[in-house]
């Protein structure tokens, strides 16, 4: 835990954090459950992004739990993620234009399935999440044995 999730008194800010993204957007985790599932659904029949997937990923159940997961972390601040996104999308072929395909297709179910500031919400979380990924991945690639930066 870091100084950042901790109150004055040593209490973790986490819930009342979690409390007011939740008030404020809409979301919580049925919400972010149905996103994450109606998302890989729609990428699991999309015929760019579909192969990728259908070539690394068999049991659909245990990935799409891990990223309900991670999009509670991400969007409702719940640390429930403890995972390294950047080394398991290194050796993915993909590239920019694939990462806008994923962020067309996040938009437009998180428009369907969140609330306007839900979906506001995960969608800015996840173009920085792209943005991030997509550099990270790329200077990866370009010097396997640096530290890739995340900025």
């Amino acid at each position: 835990m870091t100084t950042q999730d901790t109150t004055p008194g040593g209490a973790s800010a986490r819930p009342g954090m979690t409390a007011a993204i939740k008030a404020e957007t809409g979301l919580d985790e049925e919400v972010l459950h149905d996103l994450v599932h109606r998302f890989y659904a729609r990428v699991r029949v999309d015929e760019v992004l579909g192969p990728i997937f259908a070539a690394r990923i068999s049991d659909w159940g245990p990935h799409q739990e891990r990223m309900v997961a991670f999009w509670s972390s991400v969007a409702l601040m719940t640390g429930s993620y403890h995972g390294r996104p950047v080394p398991a999308h290194v050796p993915l072929p993909v590239d920019a234009w694939h990462f806008d395909r994923w962020l067309a297709l996040f938009r437009e179910t998180a428009r369907e399935v969140c609330t306007p500031a839900g979906a506001a919400h995960v969608i800015l979380r996840a173009e920085r999440i792209a943005r991030s990924l997509r550099i990270a991945v790329e200077e990866a690639r370009a010097a396997p044995d640096a530290v890739p930066a995340l900025g």
